[in-house]
């Protein structure tokens, strides 16, 4: 999964993640994570902040104002993929990471990162979208570790002048009967999985799917046999979106999965993007505290500073993907056509959206009778798909 400076989404990079964990009676799915302790309170600022981002997260627009406020002085490391973000949170030289779903679980799991407290951070409050707030990844076992920043889905995306009308169903790019064969692109790496399982839930119900990430070794081989056949029509696999939109802009690609700041950077009116019956996956990103930060105050007037909403729509905007703070929206009517496009305060839109959340043994979905597969299942599983 890789970013490239069109501050475009990140995608889930292969990595390997083997959680333990229990249920409740209540269905609460309980996880087995390191005590780390919560900070109680707010110090004096140390005066630095050493930052590992996506790019377009952090840029002098936004750090300037927060340095002249505090004294802390932001330095950002761009990572590329959610590998590489795991992999320098564990150096022990970054105090604070902007983690999407698959990197959050792991760090959380694996006591990098630490609980927060949300009485410390006042402006993570009511106008923070609701969809954004308790998710799996990011809220574990009832503690919230992370600070939402921002959100997308993984859209269709389509070339009007081939199609017509938008495609109604991801059919166009699964089905062996194609009309699009060849001209079908697809994400490159394991998580495209949970596109499959997002697929045969709503076609084959049968199989019990209840979450994309919650897969059985039977409903992993379906999803996999479903990836086997779309192989057969796929022209491109793609992993780096500047050569999916020069795929599209070419005409060599008709039909793929997208997202919808990837048509804004094409600039073409005939690409165009659509939600299909289905539904989708998509990614949240939050800010997670590192549990071993010693610049823990300027951390937590970070997450504070940039959870208001001027600044989180500034990220947002950016970065191209709906804001966590939905009172943006209101702020401008560029801001509301920004928050329109992305759907930010469209939470029936998100509620067919699953976010990227990594694979565990532990079902995410709530079983106990059965292990789910690991993403070192998903790893193995998705070199079979590529052959």
């Amino acid at each position: 999964m890789n970013r490239k400076k069109l501050t475009i989404p990140a995608l889930l990079a292969a990595g390997v993640l083997v959680l333990s964990g229990c249920a409740t009676d209540s269905g609460e799915l309980k996880l087995t994570v390191p005590d780390v302790p919560m900070k109680t309170a707010l110090g004096e600022f140390e005066g630095e902040l050493n930052i590992v981002n996506w790019s377009g997260f952090v840029e002098p627009a936004w750090t300037d104002k927060f340095t002249a406020d505090t004294g802390c002085v932001v330095k950002p490391k761009v990572a590329g993929t959610s590998d590489e973000m795991v992999t320098l949170m564990r150096t022990g030289d970054y105090d604070i990471v902007s983690a999407s779903g698959d990197a959050a679980l792991r760090l959380i799991v694996g006591g990098d990162v630490a609980p927060l407290n949300l009485e410390l951070i006042p402006n993570f409050s009511d106008e923070i979208a609701a969809g954004m707030k308790g998710q799996i990844y990011d809220t574990v076992n009832g503690k919230p570790y992370g600070v939402p920043i921002g959100r997308g889905a993984n859209l269709l995306q389509y070339n009007s002048d081939v199609t017509g009308e938008a495609p109604k169903s991801w059919d166009v790019v699964w089905e062996a009967d194609s009309p699009y064969a060849g001209k079908i692109t697809a994400y490159d790496a394991p998580i495209y999985i949970a596109d499959a399982a997002v697929y045969l839930m709503y076609h084959k119900p049968e199989l019990n799917i209840k979450n994309p990430y919650a897969l059985d070794e039977t409903q992993l081989a379906a999803a996999v046999e479903l990836l086997q056949q779309q192989n057969k029509i796929v022209g491109e696999y793609w992993s780096d979106p500047v050569a999916q939109i020069t795929s599209f802009v070419g005409g060599n690609t008709v039909v793929g999965t997208s997202w919808e700041v990837l048509k804004k950077f094409a600039a073409k009116e005939n690409l165009k993007t659509t939600l299909p019956i289905e539904g989708s996956t998509g990614w949240y990103d939050a800010w997670l505290l590192s549990t071993t930060s010693p610049n823990s105050n300027c951390a937590y007037a970070w997450m504070n500073y940039t959870s208001q909403a001027s600044v989180n729509g500034a990220i947002a905007m950016n970065f191209g993907m709906a804001p966590a703070n939905i009172a943006f929206c209101s702020t401008s009517p560029e801001a509301q056509a920004h928050c329109d496009q992305f759907a930010a305060e469209d939470e029936e839109f998100f509620s067919r959206i699953w976010p990227w959340t990594t694979p565990i043994e532990e079902c995410v979905d709530g079983r106990t009778n059965v292990k789910c597969t690991s993403f070192q299942d998903w790893t193995n599983a998705w070199v079979t798909v590529k052959g």
